[in-house]
């Protein structure tokens, strides 16, 4: 049953990341969107965490200290900003980087759906920003993708689905500057 249930809950999720892709126009990132999820190192994991009310790899994490699973994912999905790190010429030591455009606005997509999953009906525009503001994470952020996904994530909560994605598809995917970038 457990099985089922964690099925459904991805697959649930990769739809919701394919229709936000394809909103914006990348398709094949929509299509491709998690399938490691599927692949038994995650499946099977997922399936012995499942709880249905938040992701599998933080029980995994809480149990043995880490998540096998989450280490298998990050390393092959791109539209997660821990895969962006690698080891500087320079320091000679790991440090993030910051995302290519159509990967972060992958990542929006996966950070909105997640939260439209888990959260269900309970789930509003700035459900994400709300997590996002609440990690941890920003520390292991490049600082221009941290700027940026707090920057999108305000907009999504200020002004709603369909300016963003207007933004996201126009602007971030066309290759506009930010709005701090911009020369005056």
């Amino acid at each position: 049953m457990k099985a089922w249930q964690h099925f459904k809950t991805i697959t649930h999720h990769k739809w919701l990341v394919l229709c936000g892709c394809f909103r914006v126009g990348l398709y094949w990132q929509g299509i491709t969107h998690d399938l490691s999820k599927y692949t038994p190192t995650e499946f099977m994991i997922g399936v012995r965490y499942f709880q249905g009310s938040r992701s599998p790899n933080a029980a995994e994490r809480e149990e043995k200290g880490y998540s096998e699973a989450w280490m298998h994912h990050k390393g092959r999905n791109r539209h997660h900003y821990e895969y962006w790190t690698d080891l500087s010429y320079q320091t000679r030591q790991y440090e993030s980087v910051e995302m290519p455009r159509k990967y972060f606005v992958e990542m929006i997509m996966d950070r909105r759906a997640a939260c439209m999953v888990y959260e269900g009906e309970k789930y509003r525009d700035d459900s994400a920003l709300i997590y996002f503001d609440k990690s941890k994470e920003k520390a292991l952020m490049h600082p221009q993708t941290r700027q940026q996904l707090s920057f999108v994530l305000t907009m999504l909560a200020e002004k709603g689905e369909r300016e963003t994605f207007r933004y996201l598809k126009e602007d971030v995917l066309g290759g506009t500057p930010w709005p701090w970038e911009q020369i005056r």
